[in-house]
């Protein structure tokens, strides 16, 4: 009876395990993402290390290449993002912070196409298309940065930054009367 009594408990407390442990990762990751939020950013990367690579989904590969930014680590912070992406591949927030390092580092191109993709996944994001413009301008490329800013001014017409980048995009295009324009809205909104 007592052998008996034992093996009920043992399998009583592997369920239990089991179920702490199915729950465990969620929970973990609830608690990382709440570390990481209250700014607390060595002790979200060492909580997130802990993590086997192989358990990792692709917010914690996203969170930690938002970690490697804050850390002023682009190299692991590109290859954290393109791993967020291979697990989620319309995750465009993941899509859009790593266009925003490849805007840094001045690699328009490769910024333009991520951009793209960003909006793909999320067409109603202002700053997708106003970041696309300014990949744009990199490249030289007026015409759709002026596109690129003005489809951000529709989703959000009350950014002066918006303006003031438009108005560069018609000054590279000889377009002097819009660039006044966008420069007036510009100084209209940066008054209010």
């Amino acid at each position: 009876m007592k052998k008996i009594f034992l093996y009920i408990l043992l399998i009583y407390f592997m369920g239990v395990n089991l179920c702490f442990a199915a729950q465990s990762f969620e929970d973990k990751k609830k608690e990382i993402i709440a570390v990481y939020n209250s700014n607390d950013l060595e002790e979200a990367y060492n909580m997130i290390s802990k993590i086997t690579e192989d358990e990792r989904d692709y917010e914690l590969w996203y969170l930690l290449g938002n970690l490697s930014e804050d850390f002023n680590n682009n190299t692991n912070a590109v290859y954290f993002f393109q791993k967020s992406i291979m697990l989620k591949p319309d995750f465009d927030k993941a899509h859009y912070n790593l266009a925003n390092i490849y805007l840094q580092e001045e690699k328009y191109n490769s910024a333009v196409n991520e951009y793209k993709l960003a909006i793909k996944y999320k067409k109603d994001f202002p700053f997708y298309y106003y970041n696309l413009g300014c990949a744009y301008l990199g490249l030289k490329e007026y015409k759709e940065a002026k596109s690129a800013f003005e489809k951000a001014i529709k989703l959000k017409p009350d950014n002066a930054d918006f303006y003031y980048n438009l108005a560069l995009a018609y000054k590279k295009l000889n377009n002097d009367k819009e660039m006044k324009k966008a420069l007036e809205t510009y100084n209209k909104i940066k008054a209010e």
